[in-house]
């Protein structure tokens, strides 16, 4: 009788989890990349304007999920054109825990260019009323004013705040209007007058009579506009970060006596008069100063200066890493020689100035103010401020803007603050340097003959409103809606503290330490692999297969760092969320560790060198997918996931071909000593991580 030796399975069973488990990765990479595109909310067929289709849903707010009804709300795209085409807003409406709630209300985002669906705070308002969320058009809805242009010149730049720059940034604005308005999108459309009416739109659909406005920064502009044009639908009003028009421009005058009641209250206070004697002094010799390297790393001053100056709206610790006082911080450590904090708002703006809004939603909206910025920039721009005014420089484009994005003859309509008899309370923060309340003061608060103002001490924008004395904040806005009284009775005296948790050059030099210390010790494991693989012929099956599932988690983030290092140490010109650099930093050590894990000695030298180049291309492949399946530093995580899925799909692969051909590439049967060896590197590696 003939005996057969058996044949090794092409598929045994670790195999097939492994392809399993890879098929897992794919179809979750898929489904980020499609899911994300699905859940844009859409025009049905046969849509008509007006029309608003709502389902049963949960909202998720800061106190739990709360019961609501998700749909979606028709609007004409463009109301002064009669042929316009439709668009598709996102409603919410998170309902009341009363039976018989009373007026709802309507909550406005700031912004321009932030979406108007999130809003985790509006558990605070559910005792006797709905929160109704309407989606911004060209934030939200099924036409989004997204400019990747601009995002690119932003990512392009060295020196944010320069005329190569200014250009290059109005340069994508321009390009973007005209690429939306080629592909049909009608951007006279895109106003605060106009999502005063998909407001009103929904307000009808929904059947209220009368509701109330709770607003903040920028949402500020259309609340007014909405008492303007449909004062009977208001009952009453709260303002949060009052903006009246014209004040998309800073004004430099008033940012330095703001900067100057934190030099008052600096001087008072023990742990900040002993770093500074003058804090404004100590800012403007710093600003004409400001360090260029904390060691070998580059410090983008435009960077910086723009971080610190949007660093000083806020007040509250729970805003970190951007508050005044950490901003103070950094500011007198840099004085003291220690810059590492501004390196940090450096890096800090890298990562969030290309992505910091919808682009064309944000100029669609600030163009309102169009005039004061021309007014502006033709004065000369900042007349030499404490600061420098960079906030107003950047996102003007150097005054270049007005010019870049189409006018809107809604703006003209409501350029000028006009009376109103709508009960309206508006709140302020004594140190906000984005709304200072004597702005509202001044240019609102005349044409309320109903309008109270609330300035709180020592508080800053709106974020550190929710955040700051919650309790208090949320009896002051229930009570004015309530009875249209000012309750401030829960308020208690607050200071600023100058001994932040958190400082920027600590965390400065964590993130560093962190970034260095994984890049050397991805270095080092690869060595350490390469070693044992040299001296033993190969890894064993258990140190493989966690080398190959696992450790290339932390190899191919150690990788990044490494490659982050080297791009902000010789090229800062690079953005650290840069296609090339992802792709390559992560896919060459998941590609080394995974080939270490694989490789044998026993395999011939073709299918050694054809398994690495499998590992190698499949690495390359599954990063620049994985790149691409997600947005910012989330596609970092995705690039990983990418790389190392389709490294080992890609080998698996290859072993199945070779093995479909007859080509054995499976290595030569250790005896009992080489078994009992393997298991001993095996426990060895394991342990030592």
């Amino acid at each position: 009788m003939t005996s057969t030796a058996a044949q090794p399975r092409t598929l045994p069973p670790a195999r097939i989890v492994a392809l399993v488990l890879i098929a897992v990765v794919m179809v979750g990479l898929t489904y980020i990349r499609v899911g994300s595109a699905s859940h844009r909310v859409s025009v049905p067929a046969g849509a008509k304007a007006g029309e608003l289709d709502l389902k049963p849903c949960t909202y998720g707010t800061e106190d739990g999920t709360a019961p609501a009804d998700c749909g979606t709300l028709i609007v004409p795209e463009n109301r002064s054109n009669p042929r316009s085409r439709l668009v598709a807003l996102p409603v919410t409406r998170i309902r009341s825990r009363s039976d018989h709630p009373k007026e709802p209300v309507f909550r406005l985002e700031g912004g321009p260019g932030i979406t108007n669906m999130e809003f985790t705070k509006a558990s605070r308002f559910l005792g006797d009323r709905d929160v109704v969320l309407v989606g911004y058009r060209g934030v939200d809805g099924s036409s989004v004013l997204d400019c990747p242009e601009v995002s690119s010149a932003l990512k392009r730049s060295t020196d944010r705040l320069s005329d190569s720059s200014f250009r290059a940034f109005a340069g994508g604005f321009r390009s973007c209007a005209e690429r939306l308005t080629g592909q049909g999108v009608d951007l006279a459309g895109y106003s605060q007058t106009q999502q005063v009416e998909d407001m009103e739109a929904a307000r009808v659909a929904l059947g209220y009579d009368k509701v109330d406005l709770l607003s903040e920064s920028a949402g500020t502009r259309t609340a007014m506009i909405y008492a303007w044009r449909h004062p009977e639908q208001i009952h009453r009003s709260v303002m949060i970060g009052v903006n009246p028009p014209g004040h998309y421009v800073w004004d430099p005058a008033v940012t330095d006596r703001q900067l100057r009641r934190y030099a008052e209250l600096c001087a008072k206070d023990d742990s900040c008069s002993r770093r500074t004697n003058d804090l404004v002094a100590s800012f403007r010799r710093t600003e004409t100063d400001l360090p260029d390297r904390w060691g070998i790393l580059p410090i983008n001053k435009a960077n910086a200066r723009i971080g610190s100056f949007l660093g000083l709206f806020e007040t509250a610790s729970e805003m970190a890493p951007l508050t005044g006082p950490m901003v103070v911080d950094t500011w007198l450590s840099a004085a003291a020689g220690d810059p590492s904090g501004l390196w940090l708002l450096s890096a800090f703006g890298d990562f969030v100035f290309p992505h910091m809004f919808t682009w064309g939603e944000f100029a669609a909206v600030g163009v309102q103010d169009a005039g004061a910025a021309r007014s502006y920039f033709s004065a000369g721009g900042d007349p030499g401020s404490i600061l420098g005014n960079p906030a107003t420089a950047f996102l003007w484009a150097g005054g270049r803007l007005p010019d870049a994005w189409p006018a809107n003859a809604d703006d003209t309509q409501y350029g000028q603050v006009r009376p109103s008899s709508v009960e309206t309370l508006l709140i302020g923060g004594e140190l906000d340097f984005s709304t200072p309340p004597e702005v509202a003061a001044r240019e609102l608060l005349p044409f309320l003959p109903n309008g109270h103002q609330v300035v709180i001490p020592g508080l800053g924008h709106s974020g550190s409103f929710y955040n700051d004395q919650p309790d208090a904040g949320t009896r002051l806005i229930n009570t004015f809606l309530d009875s249209g009284q000012v309750d401030q009775s829960l308020y208690q005296p607050a200071t600023v503290d100058f001994t932040p948790g958190a400082h920027h050059a600590s965390l400065a030099k964590t993130v560093a330490g962190i970034m260095a210390g994984m890049a050397v010790l991805t270095i080092l494991t690869l060595l350490a692999l390469a070693l044992r693989v040299r001296r033993r012929g190969q890894l064993g099956p258990v140190a493989s297969a966690l080398v190959r599932s696992i450790l290339v988690i932390f190899l191919g983030l150690g990788g990044w760092f490494l490659g982050t290092l080297v791009v902000l140490a010789t090229m800062p010109g690079v953005s650290l969320d840069n296609q090339l650099l992802a792709v390559v930093s992560v896919s060459v050590p998941v590609a080394l560790a995974i080939s270490l894990a694989w490789v044998h000695r026993d395999r011939s030298a073709g299918a050694k060198l054809g398994g690495v180049a499998a590992v190698a291309g499949g690495s390359v492949v599954g990063a620049w997918l994985g790149f691409h399946a997600a947005t910012e530093l989330f596609a970092l995580v995705t690039a990983i996931a990418g790389a190392i899925a389709t490294a080992n799909l890609a080998v698996i692969l290859f072993e199945v071909r070779q093995a479909s051909r007859g080509r054995s590439i499976a290595p030569a049967p250790r005896d009992s000593s080489t078994l009992a060896a393997g298991a001993r590197d095996d426990a060895q590696l394991v342990s030592s991580r």
